[in-house]
């Protein structure tokens, strides 16, 4: 009978791993399409996750499951259950599992945020001088001999600004190459704001005075959204930007094309709702703070 119950349970742990696993693999298809190489080191660390949750949730509402409809006091039974004290063995079983998980999880989790180089505000604080990020790791172009192709960006409340300095063109829009490490210099002009993009599953907070070299590399061609993931004032939410990705004869193209153009003042939903909000009288009763003059940009979007 031991032997038996022995091998049901293994059974059971197999068929909860097949299921688990299962469950694991779907969350793929929760997420937008991985947009840059970074997205597969949190699409991967996400399904481990999961996969690991649903075994545990799994495991347990069935062992609950099992006790209440099979193992349940009569109904007219009032008898106590059976005196039965600690067993140091399970106690200690039980204890150190719950240990290595979280162990397992704080590695894996450890070793993506650290590939990503994601820095936090009070890291990028504690800086005595602007220090460059990390590179993420890249397979599939990891022994490129190309140049990393550099973007300035500024944030201010509440526009996003895109310089491409080797061919001093402003944009109000990110054109990126598919395929070709971008490093991007963030910068804030007057409170934290925080460049996310959730195709790219890329997210850095940028601290004013402060600037923050971070790299990633696209490698889906598309349209995508960039936001301020930080609430930076009354107009935070119309602080976003397409981002663009093309293949690099498009992107060179368009670099040139748009170098030809002369600056024009950039379409600023920020300040078209302010300015709209104070000609009526209407008081929200809370000072807003007035955006910041639209950027002057070669290529306005």
């Amino acid at each position: 009978m031991k032997t038996r119950n022995i091998f049901v349970l293994i059974a059971i742990a197999i068929a909860l791993t097949v299921v688990s696993l299962w469950i694991g693999q779907q969350t793929y298809s929760w997420f937008p399409p991985q947009g840059s190489a970074e997205s597969k080191l949190i699409d991967e660390l996400f399904s481990f996750l999961v996969t690991l949750g649903a075994f545990i949730f799994l495991g347990v509402t069935g062992t609950l499951m099992y006790s209440v409809l099979f193992h349940r006091a009569g109904k007219y039974d009032t008898r106590d259950g059976p005196p039965i004290e600690g067993n140091v063995t399970l106690e200690i079983v039980w204890t150190a599992i719950p240990i290595l998980l979280v162990f397992w999880i704080a590695f894996y989790s450890y070793n993506v945020y650290a590939q990503m180089a994601i820095r936090g505000p009070m890291e990028v604080l504690h800086l005595h001088t602007p220090m460059g990020m990390a590179s993420a790791y890249a397979a599939p172009i990891e022994k490129a001999t190309e140049p990393i192709e550099k973007i300035e960006v500024l944030a201010k409340q509440w526009a996003w600004v895109f310089r491409y300095p080797d061919k001093d063109v402003t944009s109000t829009e990110l054109h990126l190459p598919s395929d070709r490490r971008v490093s991007l210099a963030l910068q804030s002009e007057d409170v934290i704001h925080g460049f996310y993009i959730p195709a790219f599953r890329l997210k850095q907070d940028i601290i004013p005075k402060h600037t923050i070299d971070f790299e990633f590399t696209p490698i889906r061609i598309g349209k995508y959204r960039l936001t301020d993931s930080q609430f930076s004032g009354t107009y935070f939410a119309t602080m976003q930007a397409n981002v663009v990705v093309e293949s690099k004869e498009d992107y060179h193209k368009w670099l040139t094309r748009v170098a030809t153009y002369e600056r024009s003042p950039a379409n600023n939903q920020a300040a078209s709702e302010y300015f709209q909000a104070s000609d009526k009288a209407f008081n929200p009763g809370y000072p807003t703070v007035k955006p910041a003059a639209p950027p002057l940009v070669n290529y306005p979007g």
